[in-house]
Order: structure tokens, then C-alpha cells, then sequence
């Protein structure tokens, strides 16, 4: 009976590992495309710049709806004794007095200096703005997924670099062995030897270290789960190269109408315009109308609750008109804030263009250099793996060092990795030279 339990224990165990491995086997692979959709729904930033688009939504409906009247009821029960007003009748009387107060109050300003019509204008032109932030706060992320995909790709090729460099270095020692058993080499050589390849298997180690750290942080720009693993798709080997002939001052043109931080500056400046107007509305007439419905009951008189109610129902209606005259210069002061906060939003636009420009030219110059490094570092990469190649084959045959070996080997990496950086650093350049002309972001 034992036995039976534990083979069925086991049994379990194997189908267990076996979905499990079948699970892990259909692991999704994340293409750039799936990790910008990913964290455009789900990225907190992108969301906290949404709730304070939801705000400035908030603060419009707000705005439209001060043109509206205000109503209010109100309800009064008072208990007085001795001298005393009747507040229903106004009769002086000394006696004890139960009276009820009942009404209906709305006003609505009919004028307050344009004051209700530009803070609506405002805060329409603050909800665009806040639109465009969001949008800007949508691209930052893009842009970082982007890089952190692009050096996880690096990080990811380095780590085949240095596992062919560690079994080469590996192979070395054997040779390296062989050949001081056989007395042809000093044993320095093959400490040497030795040495390379301890170096190699930590680099395997380096690389495949600042391959998960590229991982992590792509993962909390995605808002992953930090227990959920994730694999990234492997790009097109044959992306075109930056278009040598393309004119940066058009990308930056373009980039001036496509970059919502640019619409923004300048929403930025027609709401504290219209901040102005509100602030010079301060200097004019407020006319507001006001009426109210009210009825009371007093014990005073015989009547019945009743009857009261309906003998003492009033109407009002009636227009204040408010003058302003002198207000400690509260009024003066808000036209001068407004007024230099416009000059301070010209300059935060001119600011944010010359951000833009920088990055269309830096842009523009390392995509041009990256392009030019892509051919160079090629040429040396394969001059490199030729002349490592002879080397292997020298030192195979006793005509080299372990030592010129050694820096054979750690020239043709050199040049690998070269080549690598160059090619990626020249796809982010190109990717960015097309984000900025308002193209999307394909690999």
C-alpha cells in the first residue's frame, strides 16, 4: 500500500513539472510594440498624469456651471419669552412666542467684469494643456522604453560574446595544458592561459548580471510584477541606416508641430492671458440678481398653521449692484502677477524649444557618428576575428605566446563589442530622428 502511495506521489510530481515546464515553454515574448502598449495602460506616471487631466476636467465643468443660479431652502423653528419681536408679524410683545420660518433663496451675477466668461475660456485652455502634458508624460515613457529595450538587446547579444570568448579561453587552457606537459611552454603561459579564461567566465557572469538589471528596469516601466519572468523579442538585423541626407532643420520644423510640450507652452501662455482679463475684470461693477419665496407661522396670533402659511407667503426679488472702489490694491496686484507670469510662460516656451532643438541636434549628430562608427567598427570586427583565427592557429602550431594570444583575443572582444554598441546606439538615433517628425517607433 506504501508503494503504490509513493508512485502515485511521484507520478503527480512528474505531471506537475510537466505543465510547469509546458507553461514555461509558452512564455510570452515581448516585442518593443507590446512593452509601449503595456505601459501606456498601465505605467503609473502615465496615470497619475491622467488624474490630473480628470482634474482640470473637473475644474471646467466647474467654471461652466458659475453661470448657473444657486437655490437654497431653509427651515427655522425659534422659542422666545418677555419682551420680544413677533419675527412673523414684527408686532413688540411680551408674551411667549413659537414661531416657524420657512424659504427659498436663489441669486445669479449677471455681470462681474467678463471675470465668469474668461475663467471658463481659462480653464478650457488649462484641460488642453493638461491633454498635452499627458501626452508628454505618454512619449517620456515611450522614449525610455525604447532606450531600456535597445540596451537590454545590447546586454543580451554582450552575454554571447563573452560565453564564446569564455569556451575559446576554455579550449586555450586544454592546448595551453598540453603543451606544458610537453615542455613546450613555460608554466606562466598557462597561468596565463588560466588567467584569460577566469577573466572571461567573470565577464559571462558581469554580462549576464547587467542583463537582469536592464530586465528590472524595464519591468518597472511596464509596472510588471518584480516574481514574473520576461523575455524580449530580438530585432530586424536589417533596419535601415539614418537617411544621410535628411535635414535636421525640417526634423526640428516638424518637431515644433508635432511635440505636444510645445502646444502646451503655448496653452500655457493663453491661460495666463486670459489670467490678465480676469484679474482686470476685479476693476468693474458686479450686478447680481436675488429673489426668495418664504411663508412663516407665529403663536401669537389665533389663525391656524395652516392659514398663516398662506397668509404670510411673501415674495422678493431685487438686483445689488457692487462698485468697487478701493481694495488695498488687491485688484492692482493681480493684474502686475498676471501680467509677469505671461512673460515668465513666453520664456518657459522658449525654453522648451531650445530643449527641443538640442535634442533634434544631438540627435541628429550621433545618428550621423553612429552610422559612420557601424562601418568602421564592422571592418575591425572582422579584421579582428581574422587576425584572432591566425593566432589560434600559431599558437596551435607553438609559433605564438600565450601572452600575444591573450591580446589577440581581447582585441577581436574589444572590436565585437564595439560594433555591437555602435549598431544599437545607431537604431535608438535613427528611432528618435523619426519619433520627433511624429512617426511611430517600429523595430
Amino acid at each position: 500500500m506504501k508503494l503504490k502511495i509513493i508512485i502515485a506521489s511521484l507520478l503527480f510530481m512528474q505531471f506537475t513539472f510537466a505543465q510547469e515546464t509546458s507553461i514555461n515553454t509558452t512564455q510570452k515574448i515581448w516585442s518593443l510594440e507590446d512593452c509601449i502598449n503595456y505601459a501606456l495602460e498601465n505605467n503609473i506616471s502615465i496615470k497619475d498624469a491622467t488624474l490630473s487631466k480628470d482634474i482640470a476636467q473637473v475644474d471646467y465643468s466647474k467654471a461652466k456651471s458659475s453661470r448657473l443660479p444657486d437655490l437654497f431652502g431653509s427651515a427655522s423653528q425659534s422659542f422666545s419669552s418677555g419682551n420680544t419681536i413677533d419675527p412673523i408679524t414684527s408686532d413688540y410683545v411680551t408674551d411667549q412666542v413659537n414661531s416657524t420660518n420657512v424659504g427659498i433663496n436663489s441669486s445669479i451675477t449677471l455681470f462681474q467684469g467678463k471675470q465668469i466668461s474668461n475663467q471658463i475660456k481659462q480653464n478650457k485652455l488649462l484641460l488642453e494643456q493638461s491633454i498635452f502634458e499627458e501626452e508628454v508624460e505618454k512619449n517620456n515613457i515611450v522614449l525610455n522604453i525604447l532606450e531600456t529595450y535597445l540596451q537590454t538587446l545590447y546586454s543580451k547579444e554582450n552575454i554571447s560574446i563573452a560565453k564564446n570568448n569564455l569556451e575559446a579561453s576554455e579550449k586555450e587552457v586544454l592546448r595551453a595544458k598540453a603543451r606544458l606537459d610537453a615542455g613546450t611552454i613555460t608554466l606562466s603561459d598557462y597561468t596565463e592561459a588560466q588567467s584569460q579564461a577566469a577573466t572571461n567566465k567573470y565577464n559571462v557572469i558581469s554580462s549576464k548580471n547587467e542583463y537582469q538589471q536592464y530586465i528590472i528596469d524595464l519591468k518597472q516601466l511596464l509596472e510588471l510584477p518584480f516574481m514574473e519572468d520576461m523575455q524580449i523579442e530580438t530585432i530586424n538585423e536589417n533596419l535601415d541606416l539614418v537617411n544621410l541626407n535628411l535635414n535636421k532643420t525640417e526634423v526640428y520644423k516638424n518637431a515644433l508641430e508635432y511635440l505636444p510640450e510645445i502646444k502646451a507652452s503655448n496653452l500655457n501662455i493663453e491661460a495666463n492671458e486670459k489670467e490678465l482679463d480676469i484679474a482686470k475684470g476685479g476693476f468693474l461693477p458686479t450686478l447680481s440678481l436675488s429673489g426668495s419665496l418664504g411663508s412663516g407661522y407665529t403663536s401669537i396670533t389665533d389663525s391656524s398653521f395652516s392659514d398663516q402659511f398662506d397668509l404670510n407667503f411673501n415674495q422678493k426679488l431685487g438686483l445689488s449692484l457692487s462698485i468697487p472702489i478701493f481694495n488695498k490694491n488687491k485688484t492692482k496686484a493681480a493684474v502686475q502677477t498676471a501680467t509677469i507670469n505671461i512673460k515668465k510662460a513666453e520664456i518657459q516656451k522658449q525654453t522648451t524649444e531650445k530643449t527641443v532643438y538640442k535634442k533634434v541636434e544631438t540627435a541628429y549628430q550621433n545618428a550621423l557618428s553612429a552610422q559612420e562608427q557601424v562601418i568602421a567598427s564592422e571592418a575591425s570586427k572582422v579584421a579582428a576575428a581574422q587576425s584572432y583565427k591566425l593566432a589560434q592557429k600559431k599558437y596551435e602550431l607553438g609559433d605564438l605566446s600565450t601572452t600575444d594570444l591573450v591580446i589577440s583575443q581581447n582585441t577581436y572582444t574589444n572590436a565585437q563589442q564595439n560594433y555591437l554598441q555602435a549598431k544599437y546606439l545607431n537604431i535608438l538615433y535613427h528611432q528618435l530622428l523619426q519619433f520627433y517628425q511624429g512617426n511611430d517607433i517600429k523595430l
